[in-house]
């Protein structure tokens, strides 16, 4: 039989845990990772430093369960939902504007979370980095996964090349939220999602099958 005052600790536990990491995750965007303290997320959201340990242990186990929540927030964002969507040039072009969304409607405060970390961390070796590396790794192949489905459905000209375009669609993602973070600028979200789609257009077998500018 469940001790229901057992139960009881484990989801108040979960609970804290999932608070802790929302603001970890927000504070992160805009102070990068080094920002974060198992003190600051305790006294900022009045709990009890020692509960906040106990659920961490160190600076660094904080700094890769932010990286896992982040992450679980981006794909809930950006990916799953495009994954029901049928394979070619549409669900790319979708995958791409909900990017470009995620980070215009600031999911987190500092915008793309992972373009902010990764930056504080691409010189830095260690467990943060080679977390960072491998969610970087994921995005890219998921892009270019996308890109092949489009191309086995018959809607990329069959001599596109696959890397080059995935290697152009993200950057136009990511030199977007870059700019607009530097100079307040949400307009460039405009011309990335035109890019995009001249881009996609250029290689498709069938302009139709993309939305108008």
């Amino acid at each position: 039989m469940t001790d229901p005052t057992t139960d009881g600790r484990v989801q108040k536990g979960n609970e804290t845990r999932r608070l802790v990491l929302s603001r970890a995750a927000e504070i992160a965007s805009v102070e990068g990772l080094a920002g974060l303290s198992l003190g600051r997320l305790a006294a900022e959201l009045e709990l009890s430093k020692s509960g906040v340990f106990a659920l961490f242990g160190s600076k660094e186990e904080l700094q890769l369960a932010t990286v896992r929540a982040a992450q679980r927030i981006y794909l809930d964002q950006v990916v799953v939902p495009v994954r029901e969507l049928p394979a070619g040039v549409g669900q790319v072009w979708e995958l791409c504007r909900r990017w470009l969304e995620y980070s215009r409607t600031r999911v987190f405060a500092g915008g793309c979370f992972f373009y902010a970390v990764g930056a504080e961390f691409d010189a830095q070796p260690g467990r943060v980095r080679d977390a960072l590396a491998a969610g970087s790794l994921a995005w890219r192949q998921t892009v270019l996964e996308f890109l092949e489905s489009a191309l086995t459905a018959g809607e990329l000209r069959p001599d596109a090349d696959l890397g080059q375009l995935s290697f152009e669609l993200v950057s136009f993602l990511e030199y977007a939220n870059a700019v607009s973070l530097l100079h307040d600028d949400e307009t460039v979200y405009a011309r990335a999602g035109r890019s995009v789609l001249l881009l996609l257009r250029s290689e498709a077998v069938d302009e139709s099958l993309l939305p108008a500018d």
